[in-house]
């Protein structure tokens, strides 16, 4: 197909391209897409993908994994990598996991194919993604990371486990040590070894062996770890972080006693083991990480937003109005979204919490999931950009059990906004 463009538009792209920087179809905005025959899939697997716009010749690649039960879309959705990727330029692949272990369709870091490095199912199919947007977009080999919630958090150890030669740096939320389950019917919650009370407590080594057995003769460089979990989570118990743990210390040669240990947010309290190992512990937080801003530090952790800590919310940088009208058992919320920096806002998502009881049913100037309790308003074509000191308004009308009050926690990009009333 051929395109034309207007004069200036074509040098609009030159100066682009002489900055390594190559916009996808600049007359439409990124969207998620399913890609089929993406090669050797022996898992079954489904195939989503988010490329950015406007992205370097060479972008990192970043595999997004869903809990069980879940799929790539409903994670794209439900997280915030998508928004991030338009601002940093990197590309999602979103896998959507179609086996089960009497637990739903979930990721498959039970069986013995599973285990081993070329041994077939899920593994394979997603090393099999990776090398497709290598070969099509171009991903950089040497920034590859894995990241995933739950079910998504177990596959990111494994994929670190079997392929550290592909991937650079993993974020596990939520997850288990690599080989911690004996099999499908060790996996369900109700009935795990491993994620049962107590049943997963191995040696530091014991654990370390699992994962140098699983490409043995390997002796390259090793992909670093970012591992979080809940301190209230009971469906994969919080002591899980620490045999993983132990599990990435050892697989480094390091001490289970933390170098350094800090609070870089509120309830984030952080243990660095050398620079290899970061662990999280998120006081109260029950099964359901990642939440607002964890993608962004993990974005950090890999490099693909420069190093450094993950800084703490920044007020300033936007701010929203929330108007409510409400009747019987229905409301319309005007939400006015203000950039308060000094830069552009080009593509956006804002997340928000709703009442108690809460449901939107439709929406205005932006696309809203779920449409219950956190909710992330992506921004409409028309919409993606704020200009500074510019805001933009969306809205949404839901039905209620009596409670109207207005939305809180926004968060736009990752970045808390303050009320626009200061309180």
């Amino acid at each position: 197909m051929i395109t034309r463009r207007t004069p200036l538009v074509a040098i609009f792209v030159a100066v682009l391209a002489l900055a390594g920087v190559v916009p996808a179809t600049p007359a439409s905005a990124a969207s998620l897409v399913e890609v089929t025959g993406f090669g050797d899939n022996p898992g079954g697997m489904r195939m989503h993908l988010y490329v950015p716009d406007i992205r370097p010749a060479k972008p990192a690649v970043v595999v997004a994994m869903h809990g069980c039960g879940g799929s790539g879309p409903g994670f794209y959705s439900g997280s915030e990598f998508g928004s991030l990727a338009d601002r940093h330029g990197f590309v999602v692949i979103y896998p959507s996991a179609q086996q089960e272990a009497g637990f739903g369709k979930c990721f498959d870091t039970w069986s013995d194919a599973a285990k081993r490095r070329g041994g077939g199912s899920d593994p394979v199919s997603i090393v099999s993604m990776v090398t497709y947007v290598q070969q099509r977009y171009g991903g950089d080999p040497d920034r590859v990371f894995a990241t995933g919630s739950s079910s998504g958090g177990m596959m990111t150890n494994e994929m670190l486990a079997l392929y550290p030669d592909v991937f650079k740096a993993g974020a596990a939320f939520m997850g288990v040590p690599f080989h911690c389950f004996a099999g499908a019917a060790d996996f369900p919650p109700g009935s795990s070894r491993c994620t049962g009370n107590g049943g997963a407590n191995r040696t530091p080594q014991e654990w370390g062996n699992f994962v140098r057995q699983a490409y043995p003769g390997y002796t390259g460089p090793r992909p670093r770890m970012q591992l979080w979990h809940g301190t209230a989570d009971t469906l994969v118990p919080y002591s899980l972080l620490q045999e993983q743990v132990e599990q990435w210390t050892n697989v480094f040669g390091l001490s289970q006693t933390p170098t350094s240990t800090d609070t870089p947010r509120a309830g984030w309290n952080r243990s660095r083991y050398g620079d290899k190992v970061e662990a999280y512990s998120i006081q109260g937080a029950g099964h359901s990480l990642p939440s607002s801003g964890m993608a962004a530090a993990a974005l950090e952790f890999f490099g693909i937003t420069g190093g450094g800590d993950p800084d703490p919310p920044v007020p300033g940088t936007c701010s929203v109005k929330a108007t409510v009208n409400a009747w019987n058992n229905g409301l319309t919320a005007s939400l006015s979204i203000t950039n308060t920096g000094t830069a552009a806002i080009n593509g956006w998502s804002l997340t928000f919490t709703l009442a108690d009881g809460q449901r939107i049913t439709s929406g205005w100037n932006a696309t809203y999931s779920p449409s219950s309790g956190q909710v992330t308003a992506r921004n409409a074509g028309h919409s993606a950009t704020i200009p500074p000191g510019r805001s933009v308004g969306i809205g949404f009308q839901a039905v209620h059990g009596g409670n109207t009050a207005a939305p809180t926690a926004f968060a736009l990009n990752g970045t808390r906004c303050e009320p626009a009333d200061g309180r």
